[in-house]
């Protein structure tokens, strides 16, 4: 097999501090290269809340691992950065999950790239993202951990290496192309987002939404020299043939490597076979809205661009809304009031029975009959899940986490302390 792209397959049963400390070192010697220079780890960091979502971001304890084995080297500057998910201050997100304490502990800056400078940069292999604005900090570094949290995912199947990098972009450009182009959004930004090594978090992963995931312990860190590799094991590991992971079946037609499970050197003391075999019961139902237990109908459309689902806009949207609530409150939509859902063009019967109809996102239609007792339309294009949380809960009589005492004021006041910090940043 060759031997210029491997992956490294590690028990690490428990989040100790010993073990991952051994594990990391012998990644780095397989790895065969010095870091240097401007260091910069990318962990996944999209969303953390004390009560209810404390599984979907890469351990801190890892990553303060990973930080102690890179001081033995001569870098000259060590950041850990993170753009997380869209319209919740990340400086929250860095809180609530623990890496501001991190930081401290390990003597290492934590920084959202919203409120840091950005480059603007072409990108001259994307076919929709053919700009965007780099964050400084990507853009200067000399050497890229990327540092996942291994999960099923909503609209791409998993998330790993290549999708972490929707947390590169900043938030002004995270919705562009977040739509039924999203895992080719996914492909562009690789060109810019090309770690030199990826530390994945497997000891516990993430299924349902991603956001707000279920934990599920598979006791396993993975390391890779390559971005690509890393995923086509990662895929494996959840079930998927490689080829069925759209986003690194468009990367390997855009010359980023192949995708062929023999292309890629395993090493470890624990095989793909068995972590599949462990991953095989794990039920991920927001990836089939179908198969989630409510009473509200859901009917999918497609989008004017491709003419195919939509998966990554509005439906994207309802997932992440109605995720959070449920996790948020467990058992709230099993409770829901009946009603129905449309995004996109459907091209059928739409029927809602005695409840309201909602027309999510500005291309959607039913072309065929509509029965309901009420209709609304939702406008944008696409809609993020934090503006959904004024509609859905309110039409479908669930708790909205819209006004709870705790989040509320804390989202408020983090967005007031990023403002600032962007205006002392200059990064506008």
């Amino acid at each position: 097999m060759p031997k210029d792209r491997w992956v490294l397959l590690r028990r690490v049963d428990q989040y100790d501090p010993v073990k991952m400390a051994s594990v990391v070192s012998e990644g780095f010697e397989l790895l065969g290269r010095t870091p240097r220079g401007r260091v910069l780890i990318k962990p996944n960091v999209v969303f953390a809340n004390k009560r209810y979502s404390m599984h979907a971001f890469t351990h801190p304890s890892l990553v303060g691992t990973t930080v102690d084995h890179l001081r033995r080297y001569p870098i000259s500057d060590l950041t850990v950065g993170e753009s997380g998910g869209f319209a919740i201050p990340t400086r929250l997100v860095f809180k609530e999950a623990g890496y501001y304490e991190m930081g401290l502990k390990h003597k290492v800056p934590v920084v959202d790239f919203n409120e840091d400078r950005s480059v603007k940069v072409s990108l001259s292999r994307a076919r929709y993202h053919t700009t965007l604005h780099c964050p400084r900090l990507i853009h200067d570094a000399d050497f890229k951990i990327w540092m996942p949290k291994l999960k099923f995912h909503i609209c791409c199947e998993i998330t790993n290496a290549l999708k972490l990098n929707i947390g590169s972009l900043l938030h002004k450009e995270r919705m562009l192309y977040h739509d039924d182009r999203l895992n080719e959004k996914i492909v562009d930004i690789l060109e810019i987002g090309y770690p030199d090594m990826v530390i994945s978090d497997a000891i516990t992963i993430g299924h349902g939404f991603e956001s707000c995931a279920k934990p599920f312990h598979l006791g396993l860190v993975m390391i890779s020299n390559d971005p690509i590799a890393a995923d086509v094991v990662a895929a494996q590991i959840l079930g998927y043939k490689p080829s069925d992971v759209r986003h690194l079946k468009i990367a390997s037609e855009r010359g980023y490597g192949s995708i062929e499970p023999d292309s890629v050197s395993v090493h470890g003391d624990i095989s793909i076979a068995e972590l599949a075999a462990r991953t095989s019961g794990v039920v991920s139902e927001f990836q089939d809205i179908q198969k989630v237990e409510t009473p509200i109908r859901f009917y999918e459309g497609i989008g004017p661009n491709t003419h195919e689902i939509c998966y990554g806009g509005c439906m994207a949207a309802v997932k992440g809304c109605l995720g959070t609530i449920d996790a948020r409150r467990p058992g709230s939509l099993k409770r829901a009031s009946g009603g129905a859902i449309v995004t996109g063009i459907f091209e059928g019967d739409v029927d809602a029975g005695d409840g309201t109809c909602v027309l999510i996102g500005d291309c959607t239609e039913v072309r065929g009959n509509l029965r309901a007792k009420k209709v609304k339309r939702v406008k944008g294009c696409p809609i993020g899940a934090v503006q959904l949380t004024t509609v859905l809960p309110f039409t479908f009589d669930m708790p909205s986490p819209l006004f709870d005492p705790r989040d509320t004021p804390l989202v408020v006041l983090n967005t007031i302390l990023k403002g600032a910090q962007k205006v002392l940043h200059g990064a506008f």
